[in-house]
């Protein structure tokens, strides 16, 4: 079985400045980090900010895997309203522009808007301009010599299901770009023990975090009610070679929060412990 680290989503500590929790992260065992663009946590605009971030990250030896870009109900690159998609545009390549100074792998990002519920033939007009700015985007990060990495969003959501994830990468001209499995979205979605096999080509990372089928909670994983070892046997017969990133929330103190993301590590490395003895007694 392919060996997948473990990293954490610095978003675990979105209230606080990134300056005040990396050391904490880096020694509470992870040294793989995704970097949260919350404005309060790391503004992105600042570029001395952001370069004192990175030497620091390096100082410590941590690896800046991926950036999360940011997202608001303002941000929208699927808006009908050109002004508003090409200033979310600019936004978010402002965002990437920050995520290559530090020296990240992967820019990960939401495709569609924080609104929900969108009519079936809105949904599609802005399928399409999502795949219009997408290519503009995609653009710029090879420019910048960052992958592009789009994220499952919840099933209530634009981007919520397999289908549109799949007819957005069809879409989008770019061969190189990847996906990002939620679990929390896809199990809230039904269908997180077939999305990896319906992704698979695509499927460069995954943000892990558990919750009670309710509500995207961001629970560590072994928290809520999500069936780990189906998944995580699946994540086997694909072949994922990608890292596994804890997505929690930071609604906790930052030393409950650790606690969690280190107990949630634990919990994923024991189920792959278990499901590859179970695949080491299986016989041709």
């Amino acid at each position: 079985m392919i060996e997948w680290p473990i990293g954490l989503s610095t978003g675990c500590f979105y209230r606080h400045s990134i300056f005040d929790c990396l050391e904490r992260i880096r020694a509470g065992g992870f040294n793989l980090i995704e970097i949260c663009s919350f404005p309060s946590h790391l503004d992105y605009h600042d570029f001395e900010m952001v370069k004192r971030a990175g030497d620091l990250i390096q100082q410590l030896k941590i690896e800046p895997y991926s950036f999360h870009a940011p997202f608001a109900e303002q941000i929208d690159i699927t808006s009908p309203d050109a002004n508003i998609r090409n200033r979310s545009i600019e936004e978010i390549v402002t965002a990437a522009t920050a995520a290559a100074e530090i020296g990240v792998r992967y820019f990960v990002i939401h495709p569609g808007p924080e609104q929900h519920d969108l009519p079936e033939d809105e949904r599609m007009h802005r399928m399409e301009l999502a795949a219009h700015s997408l290519n503009l985007i995609t653009s710029e990060c090879i420019e910048l010599n960052v992958g592009l990495v789009l994220e499952n969003m919840m099933p209530h959501l634009f981007f919520g299901k397999p289908r549109d994830v799949l007819w957005i990468l069809g879409a989008i001209e770019s061969t190189d770009v990847g996906i990002c499995l939620d679990t929390g979205h896809a199990y809230l979605s039904g269908d997180l023990l077939s999305v990896a096999h319906k992704l698979s080509g695509h499927l460069w990372m995954v943000h892990a975090s558990d919750n009670g089928g309710v509500e995207d909670d961001d629970l560590p994983p072994g928290d809520g009610t999500i069936e780990w070892e189906p998944f995580i046997r699946q994540l086997d017969r694909v072949r994922f070679e990608g890292p596994i990133i804890l997505e929690l929330n930071g609604n906790s103190d930052p030393e409950t929060t650790l606690d969690g993301a280190q107990r949630g590590s634990r919990f994923i490395r024991e189920v792959k412990r278990r499901v590859e003895g179970a695949n080491s007694h299986i016989t041709v």
